[in-house]
């Protein structure tokens, strides 16, 4: 059994607001502060998320869209509950030393991918009607809106060659550009950053994206994603005391930790692991979704100058200090995500934004006496406020809770790897010849 010591640590000891960091957690809030918000099935707070600045949505067609994180649109109020996401900063707390694109770019150019067959690139955009009067881009024909981000829309499309049904973000690479999200940075640089990742990316519980278009001649550029046609992980299927049981938690947890031990083990950091993120299909498989504040590394040192997480999930280091590891703060997320899916309420949450980080940082992890000890075990391991006695993903797949009656989670046959070990073989092979 995993056993751990939790350090208690004064929010007074952090200082000010300023110096607690929000800062720059918050600074590319929308100007007119509206925000949109998704119920996530839980019994207070639905977590949310900015939205498009009103002087920008005006001129964005219906069928332009943003992040696929599936907010509805809907304004609720002053976010004053601590669930707000925060995606900005300033320079200081932008990246790594060495830049995630720079990282991606060299990745790719060195044939480190994790597809089979790359992902589509289109450079002609053709916008039309179908027969009835639908829009059209390219092959693709708009059916309606799906949700909201960052950035605008999600809209649901239906290819007109193979009838599938695909979800698409479209975004206005003026209005991209216009967004600044640091001092040398603009809105567009996350929205290539996302591209980046996900076109190395082929896992069966990540969203796939299958074609990028962007057409130099027109402002448009176009991200179609695999469409998953399921609810989100805390709609519809709750029990009556919120959560959704065990069996379900179970087999939903083993879907996102195999999913993010294959991003952690190619250095890349989700960094927004929260229901919002996580798609369920209509087979019951959960897909981790929403790249758009995910960072790469060189290697295993992940340190990371910033939280571009959602509050409620942010780990306390991330409050505590200039510095966290990106890896730790994402498995951390996992924990209050296991939290509420068993629970049906988040495990630290106060009335304000300080306060529900005072409660992360000091606030002792309380679960029912009548929890399933191997659970309870399970979820003290990884809500371990000290990220060095934290609960690895390894730890986390290897658990017995995690275990049950199927075994321990299983290791993608990553495309990448099998292919370096090919190319391993054959240097070898050759060293021995040569010998």
């Amino acid at each position: 059994m995993f056993t751990k010591k939790q350090p208690v640590v004064k929010v007074a000891e952090m200082g000010c607001c300023g110096c607690f960091g929000f800062s720059f957690l918050f600074s590319r809030k929308p100007k007119n502060g509206s925000r949109s918000s998704r119920g996530l099935g839980l019994s207070t707070h639905p977590s949310q998320e900015p939205l498009l600045d009103e002087d920008v949505e005006e001129d964005v067609e219906e069928d332009d869209v943003g992040s696929y994180n599936g907010d509805d649109g809907s304004d609720t109020g002053n976010g004053d509950d601590g669930t707000d996401t925060g995606n900005g900063d300033d320079g200081e707390y932008r990246s790594p030393v060495r830049r995630s694109e720079d990282i991606l770019i060299s990745r790719a150019q060195n044939g480190f991918s994790c597809r089979e067959f790359p992902v589509k690139e289109t450079h002609r955009l053709v916008r039309s009607e179908d027969e009835n009067g639908s829009k059209m881009v390219n092959e693709y024909v708009h059916k309606y809106k799906i949700g909201s981000g960052s950035y605008g829309k999600v809209v649901l499309y239906q290819s007109s060659l193979d009838g599938k049904y695909y979800a698409i973000k479209a975004f206005h690479k003026s209005h991209l550009l216009k967004q600044r999200v640091a001092p040398s940075e603009t809105a567009m640089s996350d929205v290539l950053r996302e591209v980046l990742i996900m076109k190395m990316l082929s896992h069966p519980n990540i969203v796939n994206l299958f074609e990028v278009i962007d057409d130099p001649r027109t402002d448009h550029f176009y991200m179609v994603l695999e469409y998953v046609e399921g609810k989100w992980i805390f709609e519809g299927s709750g029990s009556p005391g919120g959560g959704l049981g065990e069996v379900t938690a179970r087999r939903y947890l083993r879907d996102i930790v195999s999913g993010l031990m294959y991003l952690h083990s190619h250095n890349i950091i989700h960094g927004d692991i929260k229901p919002d993120n996580l798609l369920v299909s209509a087979t019951g498989t959960v897909k981790i979704a929403d790249f758009s504040v995910s960072q790469a590394f060189e290697n295993d040192d992940d340190e990371l100058r910033r939280s571009p997480g959602t509050p409620v999930f942010t780990a306390p280091e991330c409050c505590l200090g200039l510095t966290y590891h990106g890896k730790a703060a994402d498995t951390w997320a996992v924990g209050v995500t296991l939290y509420c899916m068993i629970l049906g309420k988040y495990p630290f949450l106060g009335d304000t934004l300080q306060d529900t980080y005072d409660k992360i940082v000091n606030d002792p992890l309380c679960l029912p006496d009548d929890l399933n000890p191997t659970l309870k075990n399970l979820l003290d391991g990884i809500l371990c406020k000290d990220p060095r006695q934290r609960m690895s993903l390894r730890d986390v797949s290897e658990h017995e809770w995690v275990i049950g009656d199927h075994g321990p989670v299983p290791q993608h046959d990553c495309w990448c790897q099998r292919m370096k070990l090919q190319t391993d073989a054959s240097i070898g092979n050759s060293a021995d010849t040569l010998t």
